[in-house]
């Protein structure tokens, strides 16, 4: 037993690593927008189906030829070992002309990790089934949680171990190695099914009859229906949960591995025994949790008072329990053993149908980020359904045994439906509120890859129209409608701020020497940096998101009225600049600033050494390298300040507080080697001392990043 238990154990633990691995390797070619994660989500969970519904396939056509099945199964083992190791090719960076990310994904994830990815989704099932006809006596189920539990090692030790000690490089030349192991064990395996002898002419189905009867059931069109919309209620609440949290905060595996683990924690409670799953606990538990989600939602873009800590647990206590709702019902109904590969190839079905609503159904309908809300409304109905049957037993009770039909037991049937009923409509009519709430004043919305644009339209106190661009609950620029009042620059780009100050007292301004300056920006927002151009003067924008430059174009007018000449340039910023310097065109900025946070989450590929070698190679001897680090739940002072110490630059630090009117609250961290423009700024008194006297020792590469170490 304890072989297959470790090939168990150790396929889901493979499974479930290569997940953030993978992702944590391709991140930064696709802007580290959140929508990488849920698409790798898409990738795993059909992956799950093909392995899956293989396993199905070779039990049922091969039920008792367990040589054959072994034989096949081996085969593709070593196709997988061929194509190892997992390693993305560099060649594999999506370019200009890649409009369609989640396609790219797809297929680079597919070129990479699927043979192995499937072989192992395969195994679970299979080694079980096997495990099934070894030990007849034995229930299979078992080993399911022994799969989820070293799934959910895999994902806790990730972030906690893995991601702190190797670096991605190294992660994947481990898990490679991993793989080899696996297939040792899985050798083992099979010599001990391979000899269970099988008398073909022996069927099984009166035991299978009597093991319904005990263990499981026959199932019908009605229970696979069940499985897969309790599946895919789980699968929508994964993805949507995760994606709230990643984009307002970061897109790093910690985030991806606490909702996952979740997760699967629920699996392995809910498939371990049905004892753990008790209605009258977790309902209640569920539907508190999800009642602090929906008070969490209607504050809208007031969560900011929220702090983070608070809101991902929110969020992931309501993920927890309605996860172990949708799981628990679903064992409530699970098969005799017969029907074990087919049990499980149903829900991944329904894990796959979640994650293809999420990914690919959701941004064709709605505007805005709504599919968590269908979630809970879906969990709501699922949950009525199965409840609804007991109500009726209850009332059927009570109705026909009129001795024990007293009227508090006829009160608690009947107000329990009630209230019930109360919070079913309470709940609906408070989502609809939240999704009205957020419309209000919206004059556009979009939403794409790279997540959700509105443009919202505000009258201020003195009566002045302005519009907004919000990324998520983030402002990316204001400007006012009022002609004489539009190229008035805003918000964290104001004349009081960093980057004013930076253009005011720059030499080429400040000494009046009319020289043209060329100033490049990762990151265009609504373009308000572009207002501090003069006559003569290039300003260069990288910008990710078509959808962004769109809106900057038809509801704002900061671009249209640059004095200067203006290219923007579509693409990751990184990799346009990367690739500029491979062809040879360098661009010899005076200033180039970095300012592309996504809402509040940090693009981690932009603040690495790589990332800064690349942008000094761009800038002039006497450059400037101006970084806007305002963020509500992280200080990424430190990895700058440690840059510019390697390098023997100065890093200077130009925070301004809000002004009440058009300047929001900034911080700017300026890296450069023009010590006038250093003076200047400090006579004018626009510098400011750390926080810390010596930075925390962080250096970030391409191959090792860790924000906890930068959490406020």
């Amino acid at each position: 037993m304890a072989v297959f238990i470790l090939a168990v154990f150790l396929s889901a633990f493979l499974l479930f690593q290569v997940q953030p691995i993978i992702a944590r390797y391709i991140l930064p070619w696709y802007g580290g927008s959140p929508s990488v994660w849920s698409t790798c989500m898409l990738f795993f969970q059909l992956g799950l189906v093909v392995g899956y519904g293989y396993a199905h396939f070779v039990v049922t056509a091969f039920r008792n030829r367990p040589r054959l099945q072994i034989g096949l199964h081996f085969a593709l083992v070593v196709l997988a070992l061929l194509a190892l190791p997992i390693t993305p090719d560099p060649g594999m960076k999506p370019g200009p002309e890649d409009t369609q990310p989640i396609l790219g994904i797809l297929k680079l994830l597919a070129q990479t990790v699927g043979m192995p990815y499937v072989i192992l989704s395969a195994s679970g099932p299979l080694i079980q089934h096997w495990f099934s006809r070894v030990y007849p006596d034995r229930s299979p189920f078992r080993l399911y949680a022994v799969s989820n539990v070293g799934s959910l090692l895999a994902l806790l030790s990730y972030p906690f171990l893995f991601e702190v000690v190797f670096t991605v490089s190294r992660q994947s030349l481990l898990w490679s190695a991993g793989f080899g192991v696996y297939a040792i064990v899985l050798l083992a395996t099979s010599f001990l099914f391979g000899r269970l002898r099988v008398d073909a002419s022996q069927t099984s189905n009166e035991a299978d009859v009597q093991d319904g009867a005990k263990s499981g059931l026959i199932p019908n069109r009605t229970h696979y229906l069940r499985w897969i919309l309790f599946s895919a209620c789980g699968s929508v609440l994964l993805l949507s949960v995760t994606n709230q949290i990643c984009q307002d905060v970061a897109v790093v595996p910690f985030f991806w591995a606490i909702p996952l683990s979740l997760y699967l924690l629920s699996f392995i409670i809910a498939f371990d025994h049905s004892r753990w799953y008790a209605r009258p606990f977790v309902i209640p538990a569920a539907a508190l949790s999800v009642g602090m989600v929906i008070v969490l939602l209607n504050s809208s873009f007031g969560s900011g008072s929220w702090s983070y800590l608070w809101q991902i647990v929110v969020y992931c206590s309501a993920l927890f329990f309605a996860c172990l709702v949708c799981h628990g019902e679903i064992v409530r109904l699970k098969p005799t053993s017969r029907y074990l590969t087919e049990f499980y190839l149903t829900i991944s079905v329904g894990g796959a149908l979640g994650g293809i609503f999420v990914n690919l159904v959701a941004p064709q309908i709605f505007d805005a980020y709504y599919e968590l809300q269908v979630g809970l409304l879906l969990l709501a109905a699922l949950i009525t359904w199965q409840l609804y049957p007991v109500f009726l037993n209850w009332r059927r009770g009570l109705s026909s045994n009129s001795r024990t039909a007293s009227f508090p037991k006829v009160a608690l049937v009947w107000g329990g439906g009630l209230l019930w009923c109360s919070a079913l409509a309470f709940m609906a009519f408070s989502l609809s509120t939240q999704i009205q709430q957020e419309k209000k004043g919206v004059i556009s919305s979009s939403r794409g890859f790279f997540g959700v644009l509105k443009v919202l339209e505000s009258r201020a106190e003195t009566g002045q129209v302005y519009r907004t661009l919000y990324h998520g609950q983030i402002n990316h620029g204001l400007q006012f409608v009022d002609p004489k009042l539009r190229k008035i620059p805003t918000t964290y780009f104001a004349e009081s701020t960093g980057l004013g100050g930076t253009f005011e007292f720059i030499p080429q301004r400040f000494e009046h020497r009319n020289e043209p300056m060329h100033v490049g920006v990762v990151g265009l927002g609504i373009g308000t940096i572009a207002t501090y151009a003069l006559p003569g003067d290039r300003f260069r924008f990288y910008e990710i998101n078509q959808q962004v430059l769109d809106l900057a174009k038809s509801h704002f007018t900061y671009l249209e009225d640059c004095r200067g000449e203006v290219d923007v340039i579509l693409g990751d910023g990184r990799i346009s600049l990367e690739r500029e310097l491979s062809e040879g065109r360098g661009n010899n900025f005076d200033i180039l600033i970095i300012d592309a946070f996504s809402s509040d989450s940090i693009p981690m590929h932009l603040l690495t050494k790589e990332a800064f070698d690349l942008y000094l190679k761009h800038l002039k001897k006497e450059g400037v390298l101006l970084v806007n680090i305002t963020n509500r739940h992280v200080d990424l002072s430190d990895p700058l300040r440690i840059f510019a110490q390697e390098e023997r630059w100065a890093a200077l630090r130009l925070t301004s507080p809000s002004d009440g009117g058009v300047a929001d609250s900034a911080d700017w961290i300026m890296i450069t080697r023009n010590l006038s423009l250093s003076q200047e700024l400090l006579k004018a008194k626009r510098l400011f001392q750390w926080e810390r006297t010596v930075p925390k020792k962080l250096f970030w590469t391409d191959d090792f990043s860790n924000l906890f170490e930068v959490l406020k």
